[in-house]
């Protein structure tokens, strides 16, 4: 008996592993001195970019996935406060 994935399961999947590989490039990237490697591997993120965008877009409509409500005022600036503190 096989294993069955909803198209929930696959796209959760996908997107977790896109949004891993965002999370290296921005070290790799980092570290490349090499013009042309450096262009290409920046090429390719955005691509990466692109496709989670639209995927989480899917998600979003097919109910897959809810964002979080936004942030009130008060959070708003209490995050400012911490993030400006020395």
């Amino acid at each position: 008996m096989g294993v069955s994935f909803t198209e929930k399961d696959m796209i959760n999947d996908y997107l977790s592993a896109i949004n891993g590989n965002l999370s290296g490039y921005a070290s790799i990237i980092a570290q490349t001195e090499n013009p042309q490697l450096r262009q290409t591997l920046q090429q390719i993120r955005n691509g990466d970019e692109a496709r989670q965008y639209a995927l989480y877009q899917a998600a979003k409509q097919k109910g897959y996935y809810q964002p979080a409500g936004p942030a009130n005022p008060t959070e708003i600036q209490q995050v400012k406060s911490q993030l400006s503190q020395p």
